[in-house]
């Protein structure tokens, strides 16, 4: 297994484990991005995320930690890891913890003072593993978001 930065040609094969992780998190209607809109927005004139790719020993890429900046105000910088994604086939192996590693790393070669991220409150195996590692897991925390069709009706 090889862990290495995404590169702007990894964008198809990376919007194809993020389809796979929307069925598996019961949302498969639920993507909206597109390739060229993680390539403007992870590739443009301001990157706003950043991945780290899995390949096998093909060179297949089957697995991706998707990450971005965020600043706490208690806190300071932070890494937030948005998604973690293993293909169904290859899970078992260890590139999760591969690609969950080596993101903790670039985010302590960063600055960062930590990095958070979500976990399903039924995906039992996820939250497992991160429990593996001693980390603290907030039930007390609502998430919350509107989309743009709400924020617009809203402001205008």
């Amino acid at each position: 297994m090889n862990i290495r930065r995404g590169t702007i040609e990894d964008l198809p094969r990376a919007l194809e484990l993020i389809v796979e992780l929307a069925v598996f998190e019961r949302e498969p209607n639920a993507v909206e991005t597109t390739v060229e809109s993680m390539a403007q927005n992870g590739f443009g004139e301001n990157p706003i995320f950043g991945f780290f790719v899995a390949e096998d020993q093909s060179g297949h890429v089957v697995g991706l930690s998707l990450y971005y900046w965020r600043y706490s105000t208690w806190k300071g910088k932070r890494l937030h890891l948005e998604d973690l994604i293993v293909t169904e086939s290859a899970r078992g192996q260890g590139i999760g913890t591969a690609l969950f590693e080596k993101t903790m790393a670039f985010g302590v070669e960063q600055g960062c003072t930590g990095m958070t991220w979500q976990v399903l409150d039924w995906n039992e195996p996820a939250i497992n593993f991160y429990k593996s590692y001693q980390a603290q897991l907030d039930g007390e925390w609502v998430n919350c978001c509107l989309s743009r069709e709400q924020i617009q009706q809203i402001v205008n």
